[in-house]
């Protein structure tokens, strides 16, 4: 391990950002400032206000960063992720919520509203929330909605619990394949970040993922579709006539994972959706009436 001696801000974040490349870290200088910003209890924008380090403060920072390089998550070290507009608390044991993701919850927002524009409710579920971040996103920019969510693994339950505590959203702990038996026929927008990924993509899979998010957010079977076919028999049971849903995939499914809902026979207006990057990474339809 190497430490950081220089107690100059400028040295500190320029050394860190060294050692976090050389470890492979994807955005080393972004996180580099993130973690100082935590240490010293600022933000990455009021980190130029800041001359130098204490002892103490350059200890933590050095540690944090150790931890970083040898790829343990940046939200797992500041306990906190951002998504959309709002902050969830993360750690060991849910899924750290990707920024692609802020995508499906944008158009489940949009979805939601469109109900809202008709003088009505609208009913939102939100199928594997994990730590609770589109069912917190829809919540936080539609506050009339009514927002059901469930997660099975129990310790990103707790995660969801904690983070959708007071904000009204109905959190239950199940399956997403017999969930809300309850709401059957009643729902208008459904959105899911389930698993998708294939057991045999194990060493394709960023080292942050694959040895820290919990197994059961991320693999699902041979193909990557397991997860998904459930989604769209679960989703055709519980959406009204012409409800809609939205669910994640991975870049390689772009095609897969929309044919699961066109071959069933039961959707329309199937369409997949790219990210930021161009990538396929969403895919929408709605139920037939």
């Amino acid at each position: 391990m190497t430490s950081l001696h220089d107690s100059d801000r400028r040295s500190v974040l320029t050394a860190a950002v060294r050692r976090l490349a050389a470890a492979g870290v994807p955005s080393p200088e972004y996180d580099a400032a993130e973690l100082l910003a935590h240490v010293l209890g600022t933000s990455r924008a009021r980190l130029f206000g800041v001359e130098s380090l204490g002892p103490e403060q350059l200890a933590e920072f050095d540690a944090l960063i150790e931890r970083r390089s040898v790829r343990e998550p940046l939200q797992h070290l500041t306990g906190v992720a951002h998504f959309r507009h709002v902050e969830l608390a993360v750690g060991p044991g849910v899924f750290v919520p990707r920024p692609e993701t802020e995508l499906l919850a944008g158009w489940a927002i949009e979805a939601a509203r469109d109900v809202e524009h008709r003088n009505r409710t609208c009913r939102v579920v939100d199928l594997c929330t994990g730590s609770g971040a589109i069912a917190k996103a829809v919540r936080d920019e539609v506050p009339t909605v009514d927002v059901h969510a469930v997660e099975l693994d129990p310790a990103a339950h707790a995660w969801a619990e904690r983070n959708l505590a007071g904000t009204g959203v109905d959190l239950r702990h199940g399956d997403l394949a017999t969930a809300f038996e309850d709401l059957a026929g009643t729902v208008d927008v459904i959105a899911s970040n389930p698993p998708y990924i294939p057991l045999e993509a194990w060493e394709s899979v960023a080292p942050e993922a694959r040895d820290h998010d919990p197994e059961l957010a991320l693999w699902s079977g041979g193909d990557g579709l397991d997860a998904i076919r459930a989604l769209e028999g679960r989703a055709a049971i519980l959406l009204r006539p012409a409800g809609v849903i939205g669910v994640e995939h991975s870049d390689a499914q772009g095609e897969s994972a929309p044919a699961v809902f066109a071959e069933s026979g039961r959707w329309t207006q199937v369409e997949d959706h790219r990210d930021l990057a161009d990538r396929p990474r969403f895919l929408t339809a709605r139920l037939a009436r």
